[in-house]
């Protein structure tokens, strides 16, 4: 299957290096929190 375009995931991509700032300090980077299992990532951007 043809692949969409770069901004969107498909099967067997890796997800992107993504570190976020925690609220209490320090950073969380997303993909070494997932690394070897499977996981769901959800962005909320509530109000600005």
């Amino acid at each position: 299957m043809p692949k969409v375009n770069d901004l969107i995931l498909d099967t067997g991509d890796a997800f992107p290096n993504i570190e976020i700032d925690l609220v209490g300090g320090g950073k969380l980077s997303i993909t070494d929190h997932l690394k070897g299992s499977w996981g769901c990532v959800l962005f909320y951007r509530s109000h600005w």
